[in-house]
């Protein structure tokens, strides 16, 4: 299907968004197991593709609810999906002035103007780019002293928004969500967690070297995750492939973070086909 045949004249792109968003259901796969567990997944060919199609569910959330409460996530895979959300606002297409954000996590001990700190990415490829309302954009802070008091304030703040409507996510190599790592038990609420050897690795190419990584983190606990009305996971190349089959085909366990998402009612997972080779069929 092609946007030139939904979308005619420019004046028509929103409703065209809120079409594809209805009439796709089921996507390209769809996982079943005995629990009736069902995951919409739509199967991109690039990178490009996956962002665009991830891109265009959540401009059908803001058409739907211009004054809805989008959670989102930092890393290098939505960095497409912000550039392309941007694009639309820039047509005029899409309006942010009435929208609130809560991020998944950020660093601790990172200030909000240290480049590597999440708040700086939020700002640079999304918040300065669009007219969203710095004051409704929220990031846990990476400064306060006492962790157990701002993990209470994060999770008390999302609660007062009467939580998340649209969550996007991504996945770790070793299956993680947010900051949430393979452990013994699914953390409930938002938490300072130690980083494991594997993500600082996969993210010490955005530092200078793997020792400047921070080695702890606020995130949101899978519990709040969990209570968001949908859920859209995002995740591309052949690297995640044997993480994406484990997590959704897999049983429910900790010890696999995202797995959690089989007892969702509502997720969909947009990827690219090296991503999902190992779950078609």
């Amino acid at each position: 299907m092609e946007e030139r045949n939904l979308c005619g004249n420019k004046g028509n792109m929103k409703e065209f968004f809120v079409l594809l968003q209805r009439r796709e259901i089921g996507g390209d796969i769809q996982l079943k197991k005995e629990r009736e567990f069902t995951m919409r997944i739509y199967k991109a060919e690039t990178y490009e593709e996956m962002s665009k199609k991830a891109a265009n569910m959540i401009f059908a959330q803001m058409i739907l609810k211009p004054d809805c409460v989008l959670g989102l996530a930092t890393g290098s895979s939505p960095v497409g999906i912000y550039d392309r959300l941007v694009e639309w606002y820039q047509t005029g297409d899409l309006d942010f002035s009435q929208v609130t954000t809560v991020n998944l996590d950020e660093y601790r001990g990172l200030a909000p103007d240290n480049d590597q700190s999440y708040r700086y990415f939020m700002n640079s490829h999304l918040f300065d780019r669009v007219n969203i309302d710095k004051s409704r954009t929220f990031v846990p802070d990476g400064l306060a002293e006492n962790a157990e008091e701002e993990c209470k304030r994060y999770d008390a703040l999302i609660q007062s928004m009467g939580g998340v409507d649209l969550q996007l996510l991504g996945i770790g190599h070793n299956g993680h969500i947010g900051f949430n790592e393979p452990g013994d038990v699914f953390e409930k609420g938002t938490h300072c967690v130690a980083l494991q050897k594997s993500t600082i690795e996969a993210n010490k190419r955005f530092f200078a070297s793997a020792e400047e990584v921070p080695e702890y983190a606020y995130t949101m606990g899978i519990g709040t995750i969990m209570q968001a009305k949908k859920i859209l996971l995002i995740v591309s190349g052949k690297e995640k492939a044997s993480i994406v089959k484990e997590a959704f085909l897999g049983p429910v366990t900790p010890a696999v973070p995202a797995s959690i998402l089989q007892m969702h009612r509502d997720v969909t997972l947009v990827g690219d086909k090296d991503a999902l080779s190992e779950i078609e069929g």
